[in-house]
């Protein structure tokens, strides 16, 4: 039996059928809102049952519970606020009980939304609660202070879904994915989380955890991330030529999460867990730094968070890693909790030391990095 999605069913707002085609020939009346990009993703997350068990844009007391209690207002844990910004010239246009027309930035009619409330927000201290700093540096923080001045609650409808350009074959739904698990026989299902590429730490990260498990569930964020994070379709590569040649191939799953990154750290810990959950997960790997950009989380924070809920809360198991290295007097990946020599004797580069490798064409070592990964990461560097 597989996993209970979060709040203990699997949404669906994908509307089909006549009760789309009933709803296209309405949307034509509605008021209209334009959603950007990480709107969009979030609209189409809603829809498909990954973020259950929300069924729309958070209205004002989910909103201001998930801001301060990181629960939403019936008590279910959820770490994020999932909201659509409008402005005020929008807002002027909804009325309470009534719907409006989702449309992206290119005019394409998306979805429907069902307006429950508007209003305004702190924005201030959504982003001290959420991200635990104001510092507009913070990629999470600007986006929070550049939305717009309204907030809209209501339960969504989806009618046209993206049109993935890389790898179409890998965006899956939460019903799809589970029962591709159903299918294998799967009953512990551990997830792993980049937005980075893939090397030997987070190999020997994985691999424990398929000790344990019978699968791996690759789930990498594909949606959209800062300007110096690598490109989803190098990440992706990265993972291709590894599982080839390194991973055994009936244990591990692979599939795309359309997300946004919002570099939440601790929040995005506990928001990472449950969604995997809702694709099937039992399972979620944590180590240091999760979700975490700059300084402004402490190594181990997105662990320490997990201590605030009880096991039943969540209902999947997290697996908390310490950071990974290789030791060249153990001979094998290691980390503080297995190895007792010191720093000296472990493989250890700086992401800004790794990056002039790769650039100038240079492989760092195999102990830090598989070649078939920095091959595959000197190219995208050299065509930069």
């Amino acid at each position: 039996m597989s996993i209970k999605p979060h709040g203990g069913a699997l949404v669906d707002r994908i509307l089909t059928g006549q009760a789309g085609e009933e709803a296209l020939k309405r949307a034509a009346a509605l008021p209209k809102l334009i959603l950007d990009r990480w709107e969009v993703s979030d609209l189409e997350l809603i829809a498909n049952g990954a973020f259950s068990p929300l069924t729309g844009f958070m209205n004002k007391a989910d909103y201001e519970n998930v801001v301060s209690n990181i629960r939403l207002a019936d008590g279910t844990v959820w770490s994020i606020p999932i909201v659509l910004g409008v402005t005020p010239q929008e807002a002027e246009q909804l009325t309470g009980g009534r719907e409006a027309a989702l449309y992206d930035e290119e005019g394409e009619l998306r979805g429907l939304i069902m307006v429950a409330e508007k209003f305004e927000y702190n924005k201030e201290i959504e982003a001290q609660k959420v991200y635990r700093t104001t510092d507009e540096a913070h990629p999470g923080v600007k986006r929070v202070l550049e939305r717009d001045q309204y907030l809209v609650g209501g339960e969504i409808s989806l009618l046209n879904r993206s049109k993935p350009g890389l790898f179409p074959e890998m965006y899956l739904d939460p019903a799809e994915t589970r029962q591709a698990f159903m299918d294998k026989g799967w009953k512990r299902i551990v997830a792993f989380q980049t937005r980075n590429p893939i090397h030997r730490a987070h190999e020997y990260l994985q691999k424990c955890a398929m000790e344990i498990c019978d699968g791996l569930f690759l789930n990498p964020l594909v949606g959209e991330t800062k300007e110096d994070d690598i490109p989803a379709a190098v990440r992706v590569e990265c993972y291709n030529v590894l599982l080839e040649k390194y991973y055994p191939a009936d244990r591990i799953f692979m599939s795309a999460f359309p997300a946004a990154m919002r570099y939440a750290g601790p929040r995005e810990a506990i928001f990472h867990a449950i969604v995997r959950k809702n694709y099937g997960a039992t399972h979620f790997i944590v180590g240091r730094d999760h979700a975490g950009v700059g300084n402004y989380y402490g190594a181990y924070d997105a662990q320490l968070i997990f201590d605030n809920f009880a096991p039943e809360e969540l209902g999947i198991t997290p697996l908390f890693f310490e950071h990974t290295f290789y030791c060249r007097v153990c001979g094998s990946m290691a980390s503080s909790k297995s190895c007792p020599h010191g720093g000296e004797n472990h493989v250890f580069f700086s992401g800004t030391k790794v990056r002039e490798m790769l650039s100038a064409g240079e492989r760092p070592p195999d102990e830090f990095t598989r070649k078939e990964v920095a091959d595959v990461l000197i190219n995208y560097y050299q065509k930069k």
